[in-house]
Order: C-alpha cells, then sequence, then structure tokens
C-alpha cells in the first residue's frame, strides 16, 4: 500500500469518494478533515500519465457526490471545488500527488484573492509567481453549490517574457487537467495586440484535436519568400491565408513550442510589451464562464 509523506495510506478511488462525501456532508470545517492523498504519481511522469491516473479518482468522487461547481487547476495540478458560503471541498493535485481537503469558504478565498492581488513580480527583471497561484483557470457552469460573488481579476506579466512563461503553463495544464474535468470539449481564446489591430492569434486545445495555434496572415504576400519565411518561425502550414500549427498528442514540450510560436509572432508584428494584449473569446465549448487569471493579460 503506498504511503503519503506523512504515513498516511494514499486512499483508493473509493475511499476516495466516500472522504468526498463526509468532507461534502460535514456539518462544520474542522481539523482532521484533510488534505488525505487520493493518487500518487510515478516519479517523472508526463502530463498525459498524470491525466490518465487521475481520471479514476475524479471519477469515483464526482459519481458520489455530484459535478464541482468550479473546475480548474493550478500550473501543477488540478484545483478542483464543491462550494458554498460555508465550506469548501478542494480536490487539488501537483506533480507528486493528488489531495481532498475541506476549507472554510471565507477565509480561503480572502487568502486566494490577496494572493493574487499582492504578488508577482513587480518588474521585468524580478521572477514571475504563475507557477505559484492556487489556480490559473477556473470554469463556471453553474453546478451545484454557489458561486463565487468576486473572482480575482488575475496577475498580470511585467514582461513578454513573463507572459510567455505563463501562457506555456496553461495550455501545459489545459494538456494535464480539461480532458478528465470537461472531456472531449475544447477550450480556446484569441490573442490580440494593440499593436497589430485586428489581427488574431487563435490557440485551442480538446482531447480529440490535441494542441493548435494559428495567426491571421490573409494580408501577407502568398509568396514563396512568405512561404519560407513563415515556416522558418515554426508555422506547420497555410490555409485560407491562416498559417497553422498542429499538435495532435501534445506533452509538455509541445505547450513550450505552442507558445514559442505565439510569443515570436507577437513580437515580429510590433508587440513590446504585455499591456498591448488582450485575450479575446475566451471560452469552454461555449458553456459557462471560463477565467484564466494565470495568463498574465486582459480577458
Amino acid at each position: 500500500m503506498e504511503t503519503t509523506g506523512t504515513n498516511q495510506p494514499t486512499l483508493t478511488p473509493g475511499e476516495a469518494a466516500q472522504f468526498a462525501l463526509t468532507l461534502h456532508d460535514a456539518t462544520a470545517t474542522r481539523a482532521g478533515h484533510g488534505p488525505r492523498a487520493v493518487l500518487v504519481h510515478e516519479p517523472g511522469a508526463s502530463l498525459r500519465e498524470r491525466r490518465e491516473s487521475f481520471r479514476e479518482v475524479y471519477g469515483a468522487i464526482v459519481a458520489r457526490i455530484g459535478e464541482p461547481t468550479l473546475y480548474g487547476g493550478s500550473a501543477h495540478g488540478p484545483n478542483v471545488r464543491w462550494r458554498d458560503a460555508r465550506r469548501i471541498v478542494l480536490l487539488s493535485g501537483d506533480c507528486h500527488r493528488a489531495r481532498l481537503s475541506v476549507h472554510d469558504t471565507e477565509g480561503m478565498e480572502a487568502d486566494e484573492l490577496r494572493t493574487f492581488a499582492w504578488g508577482g513580480a513587480w518588474a521585468a527583471d524580478e521572477p514571475h509567481d504563475f507557477d505559484l497561484l492556487p489556480y490559473i483557470w477556473q470554469l463556471d457552469r453553474s453546478g451545484p453549490g454557489e458561486r463565487p460573488t468576486e473572482h480575482t481579476g488575475g496577475r498580470t506579466a511585467s514582461s513578454l517574457e513573463h507572459f510567455a512563461s505563463a501562457l506555456e503553463l496553461m495550455l501545459g495544464a489545459w494538456i494535464e487537467q480539461l480532458p478528465v474535468q470537461v472531456g472531449g470539449d475544447w477550450a480556446g481564446f484569441s490573442l490580440t495586440s494593440d499593436a497589430d489591430r485586428g489581427r488574431r492569434i487563435q490557440l485551442s486545445y480538446a482531447l480529440a484535436d490535441g494542441l493548435h495555434v494559428s495567426v491571421d496572415d490573409r494580408d501577407g504576400e502568398d509568396t514563396p519568400e512568405r512561404d519560407r519565411l513563415m515556416r522558418s518561425r515554426g508555422w506547420h502550414s497555410r490555409d485560407r491565408g491562416w498559417w497553422q500549427a498542429e499538435f495532435p498528442d501534445p506533452d509538455r514540450p509541445e505547450a513550450a513550442e505552442a507558445a514559442r510560436l505565439a510569443i515570436a509572432e507577437l513580437r515580429a508584428r510590433g508587440t513590446l510589451e504585455p499591456k498591448d494584449l488582450r485575450a479575446r473569446d475566451v471560452s469552454c465549448k461555449d458553456r459557462g464562464e471560463l477565467l484564466l487569471p494565470g495568463l498574465g493579460i486582459r480577458h
């Protein structure tokens, strides 16, 4: 039997579901109600491997207590919440394990709002902290429970390098977390820049389609020279004026390459700072409200 660093045995999916029910139906949030490990990942497990090992545990918990109030995740693992005004049952994870815990709603959310409001890099030469945020994406589909009355404004990137890191973390999180929580539904957004008005760079991910990034180049010349230029930047193909790159079965390297492509294109077309950027058409299959507080730009 596997154990955690506290020598507690890791719960089986069935035991995890029962423990989730105990937390969900408890009349008070007390010490001793978590966190408990419900899954331990193999050392060095890939995003895909962590995703598939988490699927069985998540499915058992949802079968017992229902869909969550808020889907979501951090840069390191899922962050799923069954929430009401009194308590939050939290299923969270990182590259090592996944845990179940229960928290006082007001206290937990106040702490998180302070983290978003006061953390981060104040200058481009300081390290960013997108990887330390409690969650970098969150999806509200009006599920059971009560939605928060206040949402964070998110963390703002201090440089394009910081935004590149935030974007890579977001895409990696989606690859690992979205298929388990929302099945085959796609998620995506468009990037626009004040430095290049009217143009869009589109990024999307779905389990069946993989990771996709494209740029509107309909005003570019359809010449061999232009073709060589765009391919030299890393684009794969051109379709009706849009250059695109597709990664059918992505992992961390593909998330990094998609982010690099988007940033390189923004730079080539004049974007200098994250304040020039905005994420538009942010959606998960046009159902619910998808928030990206860890993306580093306005949306």
